[in-house]
């Protein structure tokens, strides 16, 4: 009688790495395979399936390989645990990239042999994976903005000018619509490049975009902040100066590799629910010129704190900008976001926190001691990726 092998994972963008994987894995008896839900990949990865679990079984199903495929039930990265009690089998593979010594103790409990195999393509094929296809598709940057929010709004800055400070981000988690990272204009530039921006100067491509983004028959009466299309556009970190108009007077770079790897080490996301619908951040606005001057200050303050690489003095700044954003606009914080703000501000090395955007809901954008102590005991961190300037 053949062995039961049981294979685990999303299978999201099936590709022929995902074929070959499970014909090396057939060989060692008839294969089973579990498959992440969509609210597990949700909740762990951040982002929602390309297709939904019910598509992604029938289509592994399909595959001459596999014997039977189910939806796993359980949750995070051991999501397959019901599945395993169920099915009893007796070996467990893995992709080598895959394995865990948490997987693998937990096969030595139920006497479940473990292999793992390395990521060999197909003969005469390229190599896969999801990650690479998912890199090869859209790749339009989006930003955070670190301080400074608000200040690109003429009706803001008419009180006191100042500075917005944005990173440009490198698109490797799922953008969730209405977040505070610029989706709007994000999806803009889509229609104009589907895949990636063009290769030009970045303050003029972000002109470009912004009077896209700005058009002059938009019957909505809003115009969009350049510090969305800025910091998309222009790599690195950036600042901005604006005073009571829409485009900044001046805008200052900087793409020193150690300050963008010491942002990386320090700032991470972790997920929210989305703004919700009708929800206006605006409304209850309470702008004068003593809060916008603290504004100002804070921004100024964070970008040399940066520069010199001093975490307190970032945190501090960080923090001074999100509460003076708030003293203006009381209703980015709801009821759902206080209470991740709440959460959040009590866990270890979480020196500081602000909402990206208008707020509302979307993300939490947190200053750590240290991004990767911080995603070890929090599965549901979002690291960040600057996109560097081309040499």
């Amino acid at each position: 009688m053949a062995k039961k092998v049981f294979v685990s994972g999303c299978y999201d963008l099936l590709h022929s790495g995902h074929v070959e994987f499970f014909r090396q894995a057939a060989q060692y008896g008839d294969l089973y395979v579990g498959i992440g839900s969509d609210a597990t990949i949700l909740k762990y990865k951040n982002h929602q399936t390309v297709y939904k679990e019910n598509e992604r079984l029938y289509m592994v199903k399909a595959i001459r390989y596999v014997k039977d495929a189910f939806i796993n039930q359980g949750e995070g990265v051991m999501d397959f645990v019901p599945t395993v009690d169920f099915l009893k089998p007796d070996i467990l593979v893995v992709n080598a990239d895959g394995g865990s010594e948490m997987k693998r103790k937990f096969c030595e409990e139920r006497g479940i042999e473990y292999i793992e195999l390395e990521r060999i393509p197909a003969d005469g094929l390229e190599a896969r994976s999801s990650t690479s296809l998912k890199e090869q598709t859209n790749r339009i940057p989006t930003r955070l903005d670190l301080a400074g929010t608000w200040i690109d709004q003429p009706y803001v800055s008419c009180y006191a000018p100042g500075w917005a400070i944005t990173i440009s981000l490198e698109p490797t988690f799922e953008i969730r619509e209405r977040c505070g990272l610029s989706t709007s204009t994000r999806n803009m530039i889509k229609k104009v490049w589907p895949m990636r921006l063009p290769d030009m100067a970045p303050e003029i491509l972000a002109k470009l975009v912004f009077c896209f983004e700005n058009d002059p028959e938009r019957c909505d009466g809003i115009i969009s902040g350049a510090q969305d299309a800025i910091g998309i556009c222009v790599p690195g970190l950036c600042r901005h100066y604006y005073d009571n108009r829409y485009w900044p007077e001046k805008i200052e770079t900087c793409n020193d590799e150690d300050v963008l790897a010491w942002l990386e080490r320090h700032v991470c996301m972790v997920p929210m629910e989305p703004r919700r619908p009708g929800c206006s951040v605006v409304e209850g606005k309470d702008i004068t010129k003593e809060k916008v001057e603290a504004l100002a200050r804070a921004a100024d303050e964070c970008w040399h704190a940066i520069l010199v690489k001093n975490l307190n003095a970032f945190a501090s700044a960080y923090k001074a900008s999100f509460n003076a954003q708030v003293a203006m606009f009381p209703a980015m914080i709801r009821d759902n976001v206080q209470a991740y703000i709440d959460r959040y501000s009590r866990e270890d090395g979480v020196l500081a926190w602000k909402m990206p955007g208008a707020g509302g809901g979307g993300y939490l954008a947190l200053v750590v001691a240290d991004v990767d102590d911080f995603a070890c005991s929090h599965a549901e961190t979002i690291t960040l990726t600057i996109r560097r300037q081309k040499t």
